[in-house]
């Protein structure tokens, strides 16, 4: 890639939360979630769980 897609959202006004190389995070934004990289994948479902229960 020619560019970090960090520094695109960054750029137009998105909020970036990273965490360390291959840590769990995941974000939640009313109804969007978003997981970091495969370490969230079990995080990342439990968010979207609870937003359908």
């Amino acid at each position: 890639m020619p560019f970090l897609l960090q520094d695109r959202l960054t750029e137009r006004g998105g909020r970036f939360v990273g965490a360390p190389m291959w840590a769990e995070q995941v974000s939640v934004d009313q109804r969007l979630v978003t997981g970091q990289n495969p370490a969230s994948a079990a995080a990342t479902a439990r968010a979207v769980g609870k937003l359908l229960e």
